[in-house]
């Protein structure tokens, strides 16, 4: 007699639990629930997965083995960026949120979780303050999410559908960002010249279906916007927003896109005490000024000092609830689900630590360090930099008359113990720089690039 199939580690694939679960829906089968997924889209069969370990010893040794394949750079050598940034994170950062009271990824249930709700207000107004604006959301699933909402949010508010995209984006951001508007908008991509916007170019495509110009400072590339406010006014004059993606790990020496005209202000804080963990930990914020016709158009929550009965007593908790999907549900104007809160409390701490005088030594070094280092790589046989624009942390290298492709350079640097960098194809190297890469890690680089590159001169 053949048995049916029970894992050891997932109670519902028991038949009578199973069962169980399908009344209480009043479904007759699994497959109810996926009729709205075309055929050709799904599987057909059973996954393809190894027997289940029964012994738990068995099962802590298999993942023992699995994560011993995984190979630990050392913080100097490892100048992989794109995305999510190998910063120093201060050990008190780590010692605040792993304490029990703040241990979760949501953002507290209301009239129970004020010290919550405190902290979260703290780093909205910190990160108000680094990015000059006055309203900062509870931190969203991640960068590319907000930029999403950010851009979503352009089509609300002014009722149209363009978005002119005039920077050079990080790839994934894009298809997500394209994914997301794919039923509000409509997205023009501008080409850079020299690594950064053409305005002129730009200006000609904004028109009156143009919701938002979408500028990113620094790009995928790490090359810095210089002309955010003629791509304001050139936004404006149409009755478009500006809307700017940005990194405020930066921020102690850049000027806010604000400054220059932007409207809305939308990024990610991994770079703010949060580690790059096998893909990092990341939280999308978006700021706005205190105007109604913004604030009302956030659909995440957002923190903020509330009166009591008691005179001269205040709380904290939600401000304009009744905008949000979990005041309104379907009736929201865009659906915001579970919360990267704690890695807003993290970044609270870390900009708290930091303070005014931190980011700004911060962001010279940072400055400091990406232009040494590129110089240092683009003084080597073939190596070029890949436009004139000014870079923060990350730089392009053009390897067209190297006598290793971008790829072959990246395997002959591991060899060597170093993380050098993505490949972007096979003749574009995006190195990134980091406080924790020090000139003398930049010189080990720059001569084990020298080195890999004399062996397999052709």
């Amino acid at each position: 007699m053949t048995h049916p199939f029970v894992h050891p580690y997932v109670p519902n694939t028991a038949p009578e639990s199973r069962q169980a679960m399908l009344d209480a829906v009043g479904a007759a089968s699994v497959e109810e629930f996926y009729a709205d997924v075309p055929a050709d889209l799904r599987l057909g069969r059973d996954l393809d997965l190894p027997e289940p370990l029964i012994a738990e010893q068995d099962l802590v040794r298999h993942v023992g083995g699995l994560l011993r394949r995984n190979r630990a750079v050392e913080p100097g050598r490892l100048f992989l960026g794109a995305g999510t940034y190998n910063h120093a994170v201060p050990a008190v950062v780590d010692e605040v949120i792993n304490r029990s009271e703040f241990l979760t990824a949501y953002a507290g249930e209301p009239y129970e979780d004020h010290g919550r709700f405190q902290a979260l207000f703290q780093y909205q107004s910190l990160m108000g303050e680094l990015l000059n604006l006055d309203v900062v959301n509870v931190p969203t699933y991640d960068g590319y999410q907000a930029a999403a909402t950010a851009l979503a949010m352009a089509t609300r508010i002014t009722g149209r559908r363009g978005i002119v995209l005039v920077s050079d984006a990080h790839p994934d951001k894009l298809s997500k960002v394209r994914d997301y508007l794919l039923p509000v908008a409509d997205l023009t991509i501008v080409p850079t010249v020299d690594g950064v916007a053409d305005v002129a170019a730009a200006a000609a495509l904004i028109g009156v279906d143009t919701a938002a110009v979408w500028v990113e400072t620094p790009s995928f590339h790490g090359a810095l916007e210089t002309a955010v406010r003629e791509l304001a006014d050139a936004a404006h004059a149409a009755g478009a927003v500006l809307v700017a993606g940005t990194d405020p790990i930066g921020l102690g020496v850049l000027a806010s896109p604000a400054d220059h005209g932007a409207d809305i202000v939308h990024g990610d804080i991994q770079s703010l005490g949060l580690h790059p963990w096998f893909g990092g930990a990341h939280g999308g914020f978006i700021a706005v000024r205190d105007d109604t016709r913004f604030v009302m158009e956030m659909p995440s929550r957002l923190f903020g000092l509330e009166s009591t009965d008691v005179p001269g007593e205040y709380g904290f908790g939600d401000v304009a609830y009744d905008r949000t999907s979990f005041a309104v549900r379907e009736e929201g104007k865009e659906w915001v689900g579970t919360a990267a809160a704690l890695w807003g409390i993290a970044a609270g701490v870390y900009l708290a630590l930091m303070g005014p005088q931190g980011m700004a030594e911060l962001g010279d070094t940072l400055m400091s360090r990406t232009a040494y280092a590129r110089q240092a790589l683009t003084a080597l046989p073939g190596v070029e930099a890949a436009d004139g624009a000014i870079h923060f942390r990350e730089f392009v290298l053009d390897l067209s008359a190297a006598s290793l492709t971008a790829p072959e350079l990246v395997a002959a640097l591991r060899a060597r113990g170093f993380e050098p960098g993505l490949a972007l194809d096979d003749m574009r190297l995006l190195v990134c720089v980091t406080e924790q890469n020090t000139q003398t890690d930049i010189d080990d680089l720059a001569a084990a690039f020298g080195a890999a590159l004399k062996e397999n001169a052709r």
